[in-house]
């Protein structure tokens, strides 16, 4: 591992993530953040698993894209023969990894679409294979990156000078490959010579808003400002807030979207006070197979995350703890999605169809 201290500019963080070192996955170990920027250099999928199970690694896209890297990086020290047995070596990693977080559909897309690499290259040697994989992993994070900078040029032209923004969670550099998905608009205006603000929320319980979005923004020089979950009321109340943009970890056929736990109050609210809420994510974030929310599942976090985060007792012990990871949103109160291929309006059902080409 290597690691410093956090006084070095995103774009650093971006270009060290982005070296990549010979057989093994390169992971910021964003449960160290906003202390100690440090680097987990490793090729042991447990190792992998580990840190997508631990936050270590987290934001739907990424989390894919640390997936595909890990079984590429771990195929390097199989001993298997053959291609064919290669592959299965492949699929047998996949359903490891796949079993580490059950709602970032990302997640399974990106080991899907490494397995069918596999079973397309299961005829080559077995050093050739490998280096085949390996690609395809590279592609996935620099598809991702293409796609997010796509999201941000056309959320960009939701936001005009001036406006603020809230946010939830976190959705920006951290979570993707670059620029972010919920922030990317935010990221492009500002290239564009707008001023755009962000109000973040903290985003209990594992205050992803406060130690990612806030530092990651201040970082990149934005006017952020942090925020309590239970102050997004007042701040729009107050008419501070021009926009919602958030991410989502699984949008369901019909527009329900997925994302980190609170989100669905912060929808309710932007609805109550007229302002547009918006959902931005790659359309690998798109899960066809589920019709609505009620299919999308929901993971559920230790107790001790909410009784004694960062360390720290603030709660009775044995007290019973309900912690959901993630919350949906409906369609219903999403004014737009977001993807790269073009922004979607209601009806969903219509408009995630034709952008997923499934017609």
């Amino acid at each position: 591992m290597t690691e410093s201290r956090p006084t070095l500019s995103a774009e650093w963080i971006a270009e060290q993530a982005d070296r990549l070192i010979p057989g093994k996955v390169r992971l910021l170990d964003q449960t160290r953040l906003p202390e100690t920027v440090a680097f987990i250099e490793t090729d042991d999928l447990e190792t992998v698993r580990e840190a997508i199970c631990a936050l270590r690694v987290r934001g739907a896209p990424a989390i894919g894209i640390a997936a595909a890297m890990g079984v590429a990086a771990a195929l390097q020290r199989s001993a298997s023969e053959t291609g064919a047995a290669l592959a299965d070596d492949v699929a047998r990693m996949a359903d490891r990894l796949a079993s580490a977080r059950p709602t970032a559909v990302n997640l399974f897309w990106a080991l899907d679409r490494m397995k069918r690499a596999a079973t397309t290259h299961a005829a080559l040697a077995p050093a050739a294979f490998k280096e085949q994989l390996a690609r395809e992993a590279v592609a996935i994070r620099d598809e991702d990156a293409a796609c997010c900078r796509r999201i941000g040029e056309l959320g960009a032209e939701l936001l005009r000078d001036g406006d603020t923004v809230l946010t939830h969670c976190n959705a920006g550099r951290l979570a993707v490959s670059e620029l972010g998905t919920a922030l990317a608009p935010v990221y492009v205006a500002r290239e564009q010579g707008k001023t755009v603000r962000v109000y973040a929320d903290e985003t209990r319980p594992l205050l992803q808003g406060a130690r990612l979005t806030a530092w990651e923004l201040a970082q990149a020089g934005v006017d952020v400002t942090l925020i309590c979950d239970n102050t997004a009321a007042q701040v729009m109340k107050e008419g501070r807030i021009q926009a919602v943009l958030v991410g989502a970890d699984r949008i369901a056929a019909n527009g329900d979207a997925a994302n980190k736990i609170g989100t669905y109050g912060v929808a309710v609210l932007a609805h109550a006070h007229g302002i547009p809420f918006y959902v931005l994510a790659p359309t690998s974030t798109f899960d066809p197979a589920a019709p609505d929310g009620s299919a999308i599942p929901i993971e559920e976090r230790a107790a001790e995350e909410v009784t004694c985060g960062f360390g720290r007792r603030t709660a009775p012990e044995n007290v019973k703890v309900y912690s959901p990871a993630f919350d949906v949103a409906p369609a219903s109160l999403v004014s737009a999605i977001v993807c790269e291929r073009g922004v979607l309006r209601p009806p969903y059902a219509d408009s995630i169809r034709r952008a997923l080409s499934l017609d």
